[in-house]
């Protein structure tokens, strides 16, 4: 398995990869998000491939305060190898080498998966509310 930084020629795939993990919602529009995290100087989407694809994905980004990271995915039939850790530690060093000192990343409350997976990494909650506001309709 090699984790390289996607090209905009792997936006299908990627994508295809969000939505059969469920990663997709209504309000967030996969193919902007994607073309942004490539097309800033600092964000990008981390690929995990095979011979036979894309099998995982990390989207990071650097604010110039800290670290995200989006769209941890995994495709359902590699789950639970080891590929969702090599991209976090992967997302990590690409921020690392960013200057990001701090890691963040958002868990919906009902995705305990999810929070047990990144717990297993030495993640804690940040006793932080997370709020929003709509500035545009959420179906755009």
């Amino acid at each position: 398995m090699v984790i390289e930084e996607l090209t905009p020629n792997d936006a299908s795939d990627a994508i295809g990869l969000w939505e059969m993990v469920g990663l997709i919602r209504p309000w967030n529009d996969p193919d902007v998000d994607f073309s942004h995290a490539l097309h800033g100087t600092t964000s990008t989407v981390l690929g995990a491939r095979e011979t036979d694809g894309l099998v995982g994905t990390a989207m990071v980004g650097w604010d110039g305060h800290r670290g995200w990271v989006y769209y941890l995915a995994v495709a359902p039939s590699r789950q639970r190898q080891g590929i969702g850790a090599q991209l976090m530690t992967a997302a990590e060093n690409w921020l690392r080498a960013q200057g990001a000192a701090k890691v963040q990343l958002m868990v919906r409350d009902t995705n305990d998966e999810a929070r047990h997976f990144y717990e297993r990494r030495g993640y804690e909650d940040a006793s932080v509310t997370v709020m929003a506001r709509w500035l545009t309709s959420p179906s755009g």
